[in-house]
């Protein structure tokens, strides 16, 4: 059974009602929106290959910048769950969510817990189409890499983002249902499964000319137990409206990647693979407007990227320019 997304449409004053018919006190001067200059983060995928030479000085370095979260994407370092927390700690750091994943098996409770010790809310989980881990050591905790050649499965799995084969709507389907599965799993430690997207999950499947597989993904996932990290970068490159696609489906965009790029002004490059992604605050993408539909959206965690900061030979000053530029947007 699909979990219908047209059928999934919270708004602000309803909430409010809600809330006000529970307390009989609350009023919506009270419901101030958050500020979230102070709760940026950073995928530090952003800073890659920063962390392969120094994984704790890139961290202080990141937490220096101004950041207050961080989202992994290479593992953790080689340090074991307490240890990562702990670092996280001393440089006043939180991780809501992942993307270096656990794995099904038979350790996959253990690694779960692992994660509860590191703060973590948001996660995949690899294996059977429901996880992406991507980059060296995009495993468990502790920095151990998937199998060699393990397909991840999951709607946009890899950095990659050119033309590929076009999946069909019974395969989607499949995706999502697993997706719900692996959602069930991550319930039981207070965690929901995170769907990221590139550029490729707004084609349309096999067959079709309207169908699109986010919008299969959108309709197929139950919003108790999955949450949908949009990334606004690659929708954006994909020419889709952001704030339109809050509209359409209020609540459900719980998690975003804020990036940036150029030479979109004049609709999405013919050639996904030619976007020209820049530092945040660089290019087409308007933040400033997109954020003020932040609560609409559902947004509780927000990281910047760059996926290619590590080739301009600075990442660190990539991050920081887009801290920077985030903060007085927001201002």
């Amino acid at each position: 059974m699909g979990f219908h997304s047209d059928l999934y449409r919270p708004n602000r004053r309803d909430v409010l009602k809600m809330l006000a018919g529970s307390t009989g006190a609350i009023s919506v001067a009270n419901a101030a929106t958050p500020d979230w200059r102070k709760q940026a983060g950073l995928e530090l995928f952003t800073v890659r290959d920063l962390l392969q030479k120094d994984y704790e000085g890139t961290i202080a370095k990141v937490a220096e910048i101004g950041y207050k979260e961080v989202e992994p994407a290479g593992g953790y370092g080689g340090l074991s769950p307490k240890d990562y927390r702990a670092m996280l700690d001393r440089y006043s750091l939180a991780m809501p969510s992942t993307h270096s994943g656990a794995r099904e098996g038979p350790d996959l409770e253990k690694e779960l817990e692992g994660f509860q010790i590191m703060g973590l809310k948001y996660i995949e989980i690899g294996g059977g189409g429901g996880g992406r881990g991507r980059g060296p050591g995009g495993g468990a905790p502790g920095g151990a890499p998937p199998p060699a050649g393990a397909a991840t499965g999951q709607p946009g799995a890899g950095r990659g983002r050119g033309p590929r084969a076009p999946l069909t709507e019974e395969a989607v389907k499949r995706q999502a249902e697993q997706l719900n599965k692996h959602g069930e799993i991550a319930r039981k430690f207070g965690m929901k499964i995170l769907v990221h997207n590139h550029t490729q999950e707004f084609a349309t499947v096999e067959g079709s000319t309207t169908v699109r597989q986010y919008d299969i993904l959108l309709s197929q996932t139950d919003p108790a137990v999955v949450a949908l990290q949009l990334d606004i970068g690659w929708a954006s490159v994909a020419g889709q409206d952001i704030v339109g696609m809050f509209r359409k489906n209020p609540g459900r965009y719980e998690l975003w990647h804020v990036k940036d790029a150029k030479g979109l002004k004049n609709g999405p490059p013919q050639d996904l693979r030619t976007a020209n992604l820049v530092p945040v605050g660089m290019g087409d993408v308007d933040y400033k407007t997109i954020f003020k539909s932040a609560e609409l959206a559902g947004m509780k965690h927000y990281c910047v990227e760059q996926d290619n900061a590590a080739e301009s030979g600075d990442a660190i000053g990539a991050a920081r320019t887009s801290y920077q530029n985030l903060v007085r947007m927001l201002s």
